[in-house]
């Protein structure tokens, strides 16, 4: 086959994999229980979710979890710590999160959380930076060794020395637990997601694509 022909034949298949990955991906395996079909414990899990949050379960990653109920308002409790008495500012914790995002391809997190990152006031580029999987350039100090923080766990599942030594000065022992434990929250949200072909709000559009090598 002539060079031509191979590659012609390459964008095809590249094409049927997109096209079918779009087709899983619209195919929610584990969408929202219907009030009528809940169990005694998922009606009780949902009641003690609005007691503690003040709003009702929607859509997203604890309707999947609802299948466990016993997990549904401990891992809503992380959330909470996070958003209220994190360690690190709410700049830097929603940098984190985006960071476990962006590595898991979760587009409901990342949906949920690069507009109020940017609120806290992180910076657009570095946003976008993020987004297509690139170190972003001008961060801060304090962004830069979170970043490499939380890329370098992500990506090797531990921190050398070095990187440890450079959070642990700028954040204490708090912050290196604190900027460890999101990203193990913000996986185990991704993978539960990812698990349940979780589906965006009505009207969002999915703004990450999978890594190349994935």
């Amino acid at each position: 086959m002539h060079t031509n022909g191979r590659v012609a034949v390459s964008i095809a298949l590249l094409c049927i994999g997109g096209a079918l990955t779009v087709n899983l991906a619209a195919q929610e395996r584990l969408p929202p229980i219907p009030p009528e079909k809940m169990t005694d414990a998922q009606k009780k899990a949902v009641v003690e979710y609005k007691e503690v949050r003040k709003i009702d379960l929607a859509p997203g990653p604890f309707a999947v979890l609802l299948r466990v109920p016993d997990l549904v308002v401990p891992s809503m409790e992380i959330r909470l710590h996070n958003q209220k008495n994190s360690a690190l500012s709410p700049k830097l914790t929603e940098l984190a999160i985006l960071i476990a995002a962006r590595q898991y391809t979760n587009n409901y997190e990342w949906n949920a959380h690069n507009g109020v990152a940017v609120q806290a006031g992180l910076d657009p580029a570095i946003v976008a930076a993020i987004a297509v999987g690139s170190r972003p350039e001008h961060m801060s100090e304090e962004e830069a060794v979170l970043y490499d923080f939380c890329d370098e766990l992500n990506r090797h599942q531990s921190v050398s020395d070095g990187t440890y030594a450079r959070a642990l000065a700028k954040f204490g022992e708090a912050g290196v637990v604190e900027a460890t434990a999101l990203e193990g929250y913000y996986a185990y949200l991704g993978m539960v997601m990812s698990v349940a072909r979780t589906a965006l709000p009505a009207g969002a559009k999915p703004a990450l694509q999978a890594f190349p090598n994935r």
